[in-house]
C-alpha cells in the first residue's frame, strides 16, 4: 500500500468548493460548534480546578491527585474515536445536541461523588464524554467551509478549547458560593446548548454518508500512515495544553504555594493564550506550509520548557517561559488540524479526527501522571520539563523534515 504523505484528492462533489465564500450558515455552525465546544471542556474540566481541595478532602498523595485528573483526559481522548466515526455516519446535527445533553448527568454526579476517592473516579471516567465533542465539531466545521478557509474556520472552532479557560478560572470562584455550585451552573448551561443545537445545528446538504460499517471506517483511516504522523504530531501540540491545562494549578499551587483561585486564575490565563494562539496557527497555515508554522511554533515550546525546567520564579521569568510555552503548543495545534483538513476526504474526516483527537488528548493524559510521580520522587518538576522539551524538539524536526512534502490543497 502506498503510505507516503500526499493530500488526498478531493471527492468530485465537494460539499465546500474552493471558489465559494462561506455561507451564513457556514459561520452559525462555526460558532454554535465553538461555543458547545467550549461548554463540554468546561464540563470536561470541571475536576481539575479543583483538584487541591479534593487532595485535602480526601487525604490523597500527589500521583492519586494527577490519577484523578488524568481520568477524565483518557476517557474524553479515546472517546473520540468512536464519536468521529458516528459523526461521519450520523451527522453533527444528532451528535452535537446528544452528547452535550449526556454530559449533564456526570457533571451533576460530581455532587454526592465528592467525598468518596472511588465515587470521584467513577465519575471522572463518565465526565470524559465532554472530551469527545472535538471530534463532532472538526468534521461539521470542515464540511462547511471551502479549502483555503479551513485552516482559520478550524483554529476559530479550537478556540473552544478555551473551555479550560473558563473552568480554571470560574470554577472555584463559583465554588466559593457553594461546593455543588459550578456543577449546577455548567449543567444549566449544558441544557440551554442542547437544546438550542438541536434547532440551529445543521449538515452541510453535501454531506457524503458512509456505508461502511463503523469499524471498516476506523481500520480505513488507522491505515493511512498520515494518520499516525499528524497523531503524533498533535500529541505534542494539544496534548501539552491538555497536560497544562488540567496540572496547571496543582503545580503553581505545590511549587509556587499558590491558593487554589490564584492558581486557577494563573492556569486560565495560560490556557487563554492557547486559545488565542489556535486561530492563529490555522490563520498562518493559509498562508505557509502548515508543517513551517508546526515547527516553528514546536521549537518556541521546546526552548520555554528548558527554561523552566531551571525553576526560576514566577515573576517574571516563569510566567514569560509559561505564556510563551503556551503561545508555540497553541500554534501548533490549530496547524497540525490544518494538515488535517489538507490531506484527508470529507467523508473521513471524521474518523481521522477521532484517532488524531485521540492522540492528542492522550497526549495530555500522560504528563500529569508523570509529573506528579516526579514530584513525589524527586520533589521538582524539572525532569518532566525537560521531557517536553525533548518531545517537543523531536517533534520540530519531524514536522519540518517530513510533513513539508504534504502539498497545499488548492
Amino acid at each position: 500500500m502506498d503510505t507516503s504523505v500526499k493530500p488526498s484528492p478531493e471527492p468530485p462533489a465537494s460539499p465546500a468548493p474552493a471558489a465559494a465564500a462561506p455561507s451564513s450558515a457556514a459561520y452559525r455552525n462555526l460558532i454554535l460548534a465553538t461555543v458547545g465546544f467550549a461548554l463540554t471542556f468546561w464540563a470536561w474540566n470541571l475536576i481539575a480546578p479543583m483538584s487541591g481541595d479534593y487532595k485535602d478532602r480526601l487525604g490523597l498523595s500527589s500521583f492519586q491527585q494527577s490519577f484523578l485528573v488524568a481520568v477524565p483526559v483518557l476517557v474524553g481522548s479515546l472517546g473520540r474515536i468512536p464519536v468521529g466515526a458516528l459523526t461521519d455516519k450520523y451527522g453533527a446535527k444528532l451528535m452535537f445536541p446528544l452528547v452535550s445533553a449526556l454530559t449533564i448527568v456526570p457533571v451533576l454526579l460530581l455532587i454526592p461523588a465528592k467525598n468518596s476517592y472511588g465515587a470521584m473516579l467513577a465519575v471522572g471516567f463518565l465526565l470524559g464524554l465532554g472530551g469527545t465533542t472535538f471530534a463532532i465539531g472538526v468534521p461539521l466545521v470542515n464540511a462547511w467551509f471551502p479549502p483555503r478557509k479551513r485552516g482559520f474556520a478550524l483554529g476559530v472552532f479550537g478556540m473552544g478549547m478555551g473551555g479550560v479557560a473558563l473552568s480554571g478560572y470560574f470554577t472555584p470562584r463559583i465554588a466559593k458560593h457553594g461546593d455543588d455550585l459550578p456543577s449546577l451552573v455548567v449543567a444549566g448551561a449544558l441544557v440551554v446548548f442542547a437544546l438550542v443545537a438541536a434547532v440551529l445545528v445543521t449538515d452541510h446538504p453535501g454531506r457524503k454518508i458512509p456505508a461502511d460499517t463503523l469499524a471498516h471506517r476506523l481500520g480505513a483511516a488507522g491505515k493511512l500512515r498520515v494518520t499516525w504522523e499528524l497523531s503524533a504530531l498533535y500529541a505534542i501540540g494539544f496534548g501539552g495544553i491538555v497536560a497544562f491545562g488540567v496540572y496547571l494549578p496543582t503545580y503553581l499551587k505545590t511549587w509556587y504555594e499558590m491558593s487554589p483561585t490564584e492558581a486557577g486564575t494563573k492556569a486560565a490565563g495560560f490556557a487563554l493564550v492557547t486559545v488565542v494562539l489556535r486561530p492563529v496557527g490555522g490563520w498562518l497555515s493559509d498562508r505557509i506550509h502548515p508543517a513551517a508554522v508546526t515547527s516553528v511554533a514546536l521549537l518556541l515550546a521546546a526552548l520555554m520548557a528548558i527554561m523552566q525546567a531551571f525553576e526560576p520564579p514566577l515573576d517574571p521569568v516563569g510566567t514569560i517561559a509559561l505564556l510563551a510555552m503556551a503561545a508555540g503548543l497553541g500554534t501548533a495545534s490549530g496547524s497540525v488540524f490544518a494538515l488535517v483538513s489538507q490531506v484527508t476526504p470529507q467523508p473521513k474526516v471524521g474518523s481521522v479526527t477521532g484517532i488524531v483527537g485521540a492522540m492528542g488528548g492522550l497526549g495530555g493524559f500522560v504528563p500529569p501522571l508523570v509529573m506528579g510521580a516526579i514530584y513525589s520522587a524527586k520533589d521538582s518538576y524539572a525532569i518532566g520539563f525537560m521531557l517536553l522539551s525533548d518531545l517537543a524538539l523531536a517533534g520540530c524536526v519531524y514536522a519540518y523534515g517530513r510533513m513539508r512534502n504534504v502539498q497545499r490543497d488548492e
